[in-house]
């Protein structure tokens, strides 16, 4: 590749990261529905029509966003795992991690549910949304591994099933208790339950339905 080439092509994955920290600047502060593609370029500092040159429509521009909020969440399973020996404290760890994130990044965490509803279509392999589909599978492949690492090591069921489903479920299991403790905040009240108390509780039971019978021993000789 020539310098020149080279240069341009840094320069457009530039003005793309400098597009996608915008939207992200007044989608927060606007709201993901009411967020104007015009306030989102004039904060980019670029025309309406370069922004959909890099991204033709709404949708795109959220995918991409996604894609950014999923290498970040694989990330940190990543270092959620490196923390732990055994199988089952990855998948504990990847779990609290995934809480941490979800408050630290309510942006991100919205979005990601918004993809999640998105019909699911014959989608274009080089579309953002393909890109978003394909860091959403490293996510989960990592949550896999904890699961077949437990099963290895005797700390999870052997009879637990797929670890790819397995992680898959846990996923959709607690992004849903996550957004029940978001959007249902007084009627957990009303019934007396804390949003982190609910929290704690759908990983306790997570952990439970998970370890072995061997593990359970195990850690009450210890």
């Amino acid at each position: 590749m020539s310098y020149v080439i080279e240069r341009r092509q840094q320069e457009k994955e530039r003005r793309r990261a400098d597009i996608l920290d915008a939207a992200e600047r007044v989608l927060a502060q606007n709201g993901i529905d009411a967020a104007p593609i015009d306030d989102i370029a004039r904060e980019a500092r670029v025309s309406r029509a370069l922004l959909y040159l890099y991204f033709p429509d709404r949708n795109a521009l959220h995918f991409a966003v996604c894609e950014r909020a999923l290498k970040l969440l694989a990330e940190r399973f990543s270092a959620a795992v490196a923390r732990h020996a055994r199988g089952l404290e990855q998948v504990e760890s990847i779990g609290r991690a995934y809480l941490a994130f979800s408050l630290e990044f309510p942006l991100y965490f919205k979005l990601l549910s918004r993809f999640e509803s998105h019909p699911s279509e014959e989608i274009d392999p080089s579309s953002s949304e393909a890109l978003c589909v394909a860091a959403g599978d490293s996510v989960h492949a990592i949550s896999a591994a904890a699961v077949r690492l437990g099963i290895q090591d005797g700390s999870i069921r052997a009879d637990i099933g797929d670890p790819f489903l397995i992680a898959v479920s846990l996923w959709g299991m607690l992004h849903g208790v996550i957004q029940l403790s978001m959007t249902k905040a007084n009627l957990l009240a009303h019934d007396g339950i804390t949003g982190q108390q609910l929290l704690h509780k759908a990983l306790e039971m997570c952990s439970r339905a998970l370890t072995s019978t061997l593990a359970t021993k195990t850690a009450s000789i210890d």
